[in-house]
């Protein structure tokens, strides 16, 4: 059995067993499961790279979802246990990444390309979009899962005033902290793992320790986005009622900012769309 006939059948069992894995722990419901099993499968048959970014988004990302779950079940209103997510914010999480996942695969097969312009600046181009999008995606999942236990204050992005713990575009310096380490995580699994999945010259692939910072960067670039978005296009208020912050307008809600244009998934899958491509744009020059 060659290499191209064993990487899908590897793909399906690896990501069957996390999707049940996810189902069983409460991480996804089973539409989620169901969608996640899918995007997985796509991505580890394709390359196994890209494969190893989106497992480092969801394992570190369902992880922190479940740290202080007492203290954000007493904050947000859409509180669920073990953070589980439908299909809906899988592929809003997921899809971008999916799409240029599969394009990659007409263009280079299973075979791992080192970021390089030179050789292909479509490619570079994809790959860059690529990882700008789990970067992103990391940055603001840690961001909020982490910030919302800080101690600190969460100020309001748009005018830096200080708002309750929960405001769509609140955030905190151990947020934005943990948003630059989210997505060098994400640029460390995939420079790392370059070194033994590439086939490159010895410049091009030192010059793939770049992807650290760029990711870093990507990272915070994402979760400040996000949070943008979410003070300008996405509702917070208070409800007196629940005494907690809500995302819809109501007779016991107090307006704290934003408007009702976007929810919280269309928000992550803007973000992460900006970020996939101005990522891709600065691998073109950077690479």
């Amino acid at each position: 059995m060659g290499k191209d006939s064993v990487q899908p059948v590897v793909a399906v069992l690896i990501s069957s067993a996390i999707a049940i894995r996810a189902y069983r722990r409460k991480s996804l419901d089973f539409s989620g499961a169901l969608v996640g099993f899918i995007v997985m499968t796509i991505h580890l048959a394709v390359n196994y790279r890209c494969g190893a970014m989106l497992l480092v988004f969801f394992f570190t990302s369902s992880k922190l979802t479940k740290i202080g779950e007492d203290r954000k079940r007493s904050v947000d209103a859409d509180f669920k246990e073990g953070g589980q997510r439908n299909w809906v914010q899988v592929i809003s999480n997921s899809g971008i990444s999916t799409i240029l996942v599969m394009i990659l695969w007409k263009l280079t097969g299973s075979q791992d390309k080192c970021l390089d312009s030179k050789e292909s600046r479509l490619v570079t181009s994809l790959i860059g979009g690529i990882i700008g999008h789990y970067c992103c995606c990391n940055g603001d999942t840690w961001s909020s899962e982490l910030g919302i236990l800080s101690d600190a204050q969460p100020r309001l992005v748009t005018t830096f005033k200080q708002v309750r713990r929960g405001t769509n575009g609140g955030v905190t310096r151990a947020g934005l902290l943990a948003a630059i380490a989210a997505g060098s995580i994400i640029g460390v699994t995939f420079a790392l793992l370059g070194f033994f999945t590439t086939k490159c010259t010895y410049d091009v692939a030192l010059k793939q320790l770049l992807v650290i910072p760029l990711s870093a960067l990507a990272g915070l670039s994402g979760s400040l986005i996000d949070s943008l978005l979410g003070a300008t296009l996405q509702f917070s208020g208070f409800c007196s009622v629940r005494n907690k912050i809500v995302g819809k307008p109501g007779p016991t809600v107090k307006k704290i900012s934003g408007l009702s244009i976007l929810d919280n998934n269309a928000v992550n899958f803007v973000s992460i769309l900006l970020t996939t491509v101005l990522t891709s744009i600065v691998c073109l020059y950077l690479f």
